[in-house]
Order: structure tokens, then sequence, then C-alpha cells
């Protein structure tokens, strides 16, 4: 695979040996041999049957907000959803692309007076991002809001999921587990309310966010699930690691369940700086820490 077969396949703009620290919130210098941003659904159909049948490794790359790339180099194609970006609201039903960024949706539908999104104010990426993941924040997620989703399944075909089938669990959902499933655009059903009492309970949570958050260092929000018995800040914190540091990867001071780049982390100094808390967690208090994001080798 090179540059002029990726560019002969006319499927929108394609770049080479890209530097992924402004495609992703840990603002790592991981280069991506290629990336992609195709422009309509038959664009990405034709892009993703070229790469299944020459077998070249790819992943769909939203906000970035929720990636460690492992290694210096990616050697495969990351596929950006940005040009997936429609905004349709009809009365109080938003249909919205996969690569329209969440904060911004979620500002504007307060904006209009609809209700449902306020949790998804201060968290970056895009929307199709947060339905893999099942984005959330305030005892309230991706999962109690949406009520279909569009997809493009692993043999090209566009279906319609239905939340119950998009099976949504505390940070997780089907696609997590079938990450062969595009996410095309969700709709939601959202609830009419005051616009000003919406952006009331955005700023309030916006200054929550700024006391309790490292925000000035780049990083990719919660690195730990919350275990059931236990917030994940404070086994970190019961184990000694705020502020411990790991090559440029260090344990914040501010909140001990985010790490940040402080002195030009790479990934493996992020990873390292991971698998060590989780075998301490472990060993030393018999507590399992799941990773909310996700490493890509």
């Amino acid at each position: 695979m090179d540059l002029k077969e990726l560019k002969n396949l006319k499927i929108g703009e394609v770049l080479e040996n890209v530097s992924l620290k402004n495609y992703t919130t840990y603002r790592l210098d991981t280069i991506s041999r290629f990336m992609v941003f195709p422009r309509t659904i038959q664009d990405l159909k034709k892009l993703l049957l070229y790469l299944k049948e020459n077998q070249i490794p790819h992943k769909i790359l939203g906000g970035g907000s929720n990636l460690i790339f492992k290694n210096p180099v990616y050697e495969g194609v990351l596929i950006q959803l940005k040009n997936f970006n429609q905004l349709e609201i009809t009365d109080n039903q938003v249909k919205v692309g996969a690569g329209y960024p969440l904060m911004r949706l979620s500002l504007k539908t307060a904006d209009l007076g609809l209700s449902g999104l306020e949790f998804a104010s201060g968290i970056p990426g895009t929307l199709g991002g947060a339905i893999f993941n099942n984005a959330g924040a305030y005892q309230s997620d991706i999962g109690y809001v949406l009520l279909e989703a569009t997809v493009l399944t692993p043999s090209l075909e566009i279906v319609t999921m239905k939340n119950k089938q998009m099976q949504f669990h505390y940070r997780t959902s089907f696609f997590k587990k079938n990450p062969s499933y595009v996410i095309l655009e969700g709709k939601f059903l959202l609830k009419k309310a005051n616009s000003d009492l919406l952006h009331e309970i955005i700023e309030d949570r916006k200054k929550r966010r700024i006391e309790s958050q490292p925000l000035d260092l780049p990083s990719a929000g919660s690195v730990f699930r919350n275990p059931t018995s236990i917030p994940a800040w404070q086994v970190v914190e019961k184990l000694g690691y705020k502020g411990f540091q790991v090559g440029g990867a260090v344990v914040s001071e501010k909140h001990a369940n985010f790490i940040v780049n402080q002195k030009g982390a790479t990934g493996s100094d992020i990873v390292a700086l991971i698998q060590k808390i989780q075998k301490d967690a472990l060993e030393k208090l018999d507590i399992l820490l799941v990773l909310e994001q996700e490493i890509v080798e």
C-alpha cells in the first residue's frame, strides 16, 4: 500500500505520515502512516472494502479523546469521519452525524432548550466515539438518551440499531465488543426545557471541572472505570501514586484518576504507568482496575 494507491480510490483527502499530536487529546507525537477523510458513506464503503481485501490494519478515529497509541508509529490507516457532521433538529428530535463534536452538540441543544445532553458539555470527542464508549458523566451517559443509531456492518450494509440492541452498560457498548461496525449517525429524542436553566447547569459543571480536573495539561480523561465499592481515584491515591511519573507520563496531583502528558510522554510511558497501577491495585488491595481508555497497538 502506498499514498498513490489510496489517492487513486478517489474517496476524499488522504494524508501520509501524520503526527497525531493534533488528533489525540494526549497530544502524543505518534505517527500514523496514513489518514483518510472520506466524504460520503459510499467513499467509506469503498475504502473499507479495499482495506479488508488487502488485509491492511485500520481504525476509525473520532476526536482521539480516549485513545493511547502505544507505539511510535501506527502502521495502518486511520479513518477520520469529520465530514460526517450533519445536524438535523426537528422539534425535539435530533439526528446527528458521527463526526459531530459532542461538546458542540451539548451546547447547541441547550441553546434550543432541549434537555438530555447537558452531561456531555465537558466531554471532548465526537458523537461516534461517545456512542462507541458510552461516554457519560454526572450519573448520565449516551445510553440513557440515544434512541437509535445508523451503522455500517462488517459486510458493509447500512442498518439501524435500536437502543437495546447497542447493549449499553457503564462505559461500554456492543461496538466495543464488535469494532468492525462503524457508527454513522445517532438519533436522540430530547425533552423541552428552559435554555437559561440548562446553561446554568452547564456553567456550574464547567466550574467544578476546572476546580477538580487537570484541564491545563493533555490527558484523555478518566483512566480507570470506577469499581463498585470505591471510586478509582481513591484506589490510586491509597496506593500512593499521586504525582508518580513514568517518562513524561504523570498521575495528576489534582485528580488521581487522570494521567497527564507533562513532559513529552510517549504511548509506552502511559501504558507502563497504567499497568504498574493495575498490578499494585490487584496485589495490594485485591481491586481490579478496568481501563476506561483504549490502547492501540
